[in-house]
């Protein structure tokens, strides 16, 4: 087990994945709260709004009308971060000059796509079954596997992509570029901006890595080279899975676990056992083992604080085009990062000291870990 201090004292701890570290401040829960808190969520919803932009049969915000879909279904999103064809710009030549060695601005293009989990406009993650989470990843995958290089050795693992005109998923086409990154990701609840409650998540795109994945690629790269070929978040899956003090749930194919180095109070990182590069390299068995473990970790959540969890959660793995060491290197992984700390009413705030020095946690990951791994069991909406 953790050196018992460490759940009373403030210390470090080093963040192996991106290079950095965090203040770890436990003592502090302890403080009394007057701050903002959220409103609780609200859990009356219909099974169809017929003023959602998402829903099946309804028009969106742009015009569009919806299929009657009656799984995922998958869009260009409307309102799009990043646009496939846009004015072209390329820095002025200005060599030498305090402009071109202090102000630098590249364009980015790429394609944006909301991906809906169900038709079902009340339900969330935390609701479906494993089945029903299911499509999801299927879709994630379908959707990467249309966007890979036909240079990457992912290009011989996915077919032609093809859709009949009137298939959900008829907006997942070839891209008019070869892009590098794809960015999977779903935003949960109002506190973390989530507009419109339908179950949703959306992919960008994008021709450049953005920095999270970018650094963390550094360090996937750095470790393996430094370690003989051994891939780290294998390495870490395994030291996890043997010491199970942060442990929230596990699998044959995966662990999910409040990593040593999280930031959010209850954070956590799931992690394949196995190398697995991207989405494509998962067999049937493994992705039912995803599901099943999206739907634990998403369940006890709901759980902790009987509430609808708020989080941000995001797929990393491996560029849609890069060098050989950087897909081999890649390893698939997925971050749950979630904003409560106390209740379901006060949340974590990242600002002062966090924005301008280093990140600060309160409760350690083994607390956090303890409890989540208490909340399994059935879904507390079910008991009402």
């Amino acid at each position: 087990m953790a050196d018992e201090v460490l759940n009373d004292i403030s210390h470090r701890r080093y963040n192996l994945l991106r290079g950095s570290w965090l203040l770890v401040s436990p003592h502090r829960t302890k403080r009394p709260w007057q701050g903002q808190q959220e409103a609780p969520s609200k859990t009356e919803l219909p099974s169809h709004d017929p003023s959602c932009y998402l829903c099946p049969g309804n028009q969106r915000a742009q015009g569009d009308t919806n299929p009657a879909y009656a799984s995922t279904f998958v869009f260009v999103n409307d309102y799009s971060a990043v646009k496939e064809s846009q004015a072209a710009y390329s820095p002025p030549d200005q060599d030498g000059t305090l402009e071109k060695r202090l102000l630098r601005a590249d364009p980015v293009t790429g394609k944006c796509y909301v991906i809906c989990f169900s038709p079902e406009h009340n339900l969330t993650l935390a609701d479906m079954t494993p089945s029903q989470i299911l499509p999801v990843i299927e879709t994630w995958t379908r959707i990467y596997g249309a966007h890979v290089s036909p240079s990457s050795p992912f290009a011989r693992l996915v077919g032609p992509v093809e859709a009949p005109p009137r298939d959900p998923h008829a907006s997942i086409t070839q891209p008019e570029a070869q892009y590098r990154w794809m960015q999977i990701f779903e935003n949960k609840g109002a506190a973390m901006g989530c507009s419109n409650p339908h179950p949703h998540g959306q992919v960008w795109t994008t021709t450049g890595t953005p920095e999270e994945p970018a650094a963390e690629l550094v360090q996937l790269m750095k470790y393996r080279r430094e370690q003989g070929g051994a891939h780290m978040l294998a390495d870490y899956a395994e030291l996890e899975s043997r010491k199970k003090e942060r442990v929230v749930f596990e699998n044959k194919a995966f662990v999910a676990v409040c990593p040593w180095w999280a930031t959010w109070p209850f954070e956590v990182l799931v992690v394949s056992r196995t190398h697995k590069r991207a989405l494509v390299d998962f067999d049937d068995e493994e992705r039912r083992a995803l599901a099943e473990v999206m739907a634990e970790v998403t369940r006890r959540y709901d759980n902790l604080f009987e509430t609808h969890f708020p989080y941000s959660m995001g797929l990393h793995q491996a560029p849609l085009e890069g060098s050989a060491e950087e897909i081999e290197s890649s390893y698939f992984h997925m971050h749950f990062y979630p904003p409560l700390l106390r209740s379901a009413t006060v949340r974590k705030f990242l600002v002062g000291y966090e924005m301008l020095a280093e990140p600060q946690r309160d409760i350690t990951p083994e607390q956090a870990a303890a409890r989540l791994r208490d909340c399994g069991g059935e879904l507390y909406r079910k008991k009402l």
